[in-house]
């Protein structure tokens, strides 16, 4: 409800681009405590740079293991492509406060503008820019719903690279017309587990009917880097450079409400691997960090696949085949293969190890929630506000809202921002079956979570 205190307060927040971040931030250099090193799985010693090099990009891997320096320039030809899409709009949602009654203000950061339809294009064009620099032919990478491949097949037409991309089998069949367009940017599309590398046949031999998972994803596509000549490894969620491109949301959003003079309260995102919601938090989260402000940060997951809520701290692979290094996070174990639901790109066994190390100090809060209430508050959402979002987005809506009832009851006017991070146009098929009534939600049970924790890696000793 627009009310006259709010009469000069926009629908939407709009920066030019002189306002654009010209720098990523990296939320390590203000952590007390850093995220624990990745381990080289034989050794259990920390990954060096020439390590890691058989698999990234010289560049990435500077940032990956950088836990000091707090501004990283981003390169010119990188802030040019950003220019085509960036800045994106801060929304106050207006209609949706109406119809909840609620004194809450809700705004969200509106991250959609380019044709991936998502915040992945962000971190897909500097990682793509790397690799062009170092003089690459091309790379592989995963991805879950679609959005990640999408990106990088966009960033990587657009800078003349091969991209070999490793769909999880789920979103494959779910989501054609998500495999068309990257096949239309000129990228490989492969469903995951697949038949054409070692892991993905083993893969298929120990489970026949397997959906894939993430986890499966990022083994195929490490397995497809090392056995081509010029090609390397990128990864659209989780690892440290990633939050840190991604940092340009938070540091965007953080502009935007101080041109309005607006302070939030409560800041939301959902959380799989980690990218969207540490993009957005992570300028709030060094101010917290540094003493300078509070905030309260809120990590919104499926409960099918409840990494934080139900997850171990703890060393474990990266992927489901154990070729990548060991990384210390909120895992369900490498193993662990979710159910089928329509987030696909929230399906990973584990968190970046730096949200991991921030919800383990306490820094931030995190929620499981069942897809059916997903799905309702996606489908209140786009009747209030005009946009279909993506089931991924859909799960902070989905608690961004829980906290605008909170504050109907209370009588408190909290300020409540989250990330729109996806459009819900390939996800036709979700939304059919929860109109139908055919839209089941799975919880695993505390023995299934226990088969696959007892399968972590030994833990180096403190």
């Amino acid at each position: 409800m627009r009310t006259e205190k709010d009469k000069n307060i926009p629908y939407k927040v709009y920066l030019d681009e002189s306002e654009m971040p010209t720098s990523w931030y990296n939320v390590r250099a203000d952590m007390k405590t850093k995220p624990a090193p990745l381990l080289n799985p034989g050794t259990m010693e920390p990954m060096k740079a020439e390590e890691l090099a058989g698999v990234f990009c010289e560049e990435l891997i500077a940032q990956e293991l950088d836990d000091d320096t707090r501004d990283y320039p981003i390169p010119q030809e990188i802030l040019d492509f950003y220019k085509m899409y960036r800045p994106s709009p801060l929304v106050r949602a207006y209609w949706l406060e109406e119809k909840l009654q609620t004194p809450a203000k809700i705004y969200y950061k509106f991250e959609v503008t380019n044709t991936s339809g998502s915040h992945k294009l962000n971190s897909a064009t500097a990682q793509a820019y790397y690799a062009k620099k170092q003089g690459l032919k091309g790379v592989t990478t995963e991805t879950g719903a679609g959005q990640w491949g999408t990106a990088l097949s966009m960033a990587c037409a657009y800078l003349d690279l091969d991209c070999l991309v490793y769909m999880v089998k789920v979103s494959y069949e779910q989501k054609p017309f998500r495999r068309e367009v990257m096949r239309t940017y000129g990228a490989t599309v492969t469903a995951s587990p697949s038949d054409t590398t070692e892991i993905g046949r083993k893969i298929l031999a120990e489970n026949p009917g397997t959906t894939g998972s993430l986890g499966c994803a990022i083994s195929e596509a490490v397995e497809a880097e090392l056995v081509r000549d010029g090609y390397k490894y990128v990864l659209g969620s989780v690892l440290n450079q990633v939050l840190l491109h991604q940092s340009v949301i938070g540091l965007e959003t953080q502009t935007a409400l101080r041109k309005i003079g607006v302070e939030p309260d409560i800041i939301i995102g959902c959380a799989g691997g980690g990218s969207n919601l540490g993009g957005l938090i992570s300028p709030f989260m060094g101010e917290k960090l540094r003493g300078e402000k509070d905030y309260r940060f809120i990590a919104v997951e499926p409960a099918s696949c409840p990494s934080f809520t139900r997850g171990q701290f703890a060393y474990d692979f990266a992927d489901t085949g154990k070729v990548c290094p060991l990384a210390k996070m909120y895992t369900l174990g490498s193993g662990f293969i979710p159910s089928a639901n329509h987030a696909g790109g929230l399906r990973y066994h584990g968190m970046s190890p730096i949200l991991s190390q921030l919800y383990h100090d306490g820094y931030m809060e995190a929620v499981a929630v069942e897809q059916t209430s997903v799905f309702e508050a996606a489908e209140l959402f786009a009747r209030c506000e005009g946009i279909l979002p993506a089931p991924e987005s859909s799960h902070a809506i989905r608690v961004a809202i829980d906290e605008a009832l909170k504050c109907k009851e209370t009588g408190e006017e909290k300020t409540i921002v989250f990330g729109l991070t996806g459009t819900g146009y390939f996800d036709m098929v979700a939304y059919e079956q929860f109109n139908n009534g055919s839209m089941n939600d799975y919880i695993p049970t505390d023995e299934e979570l226990a088969k696959y924790a007892a399968t972590l890696p030994p833990q180096p000793a403190e």
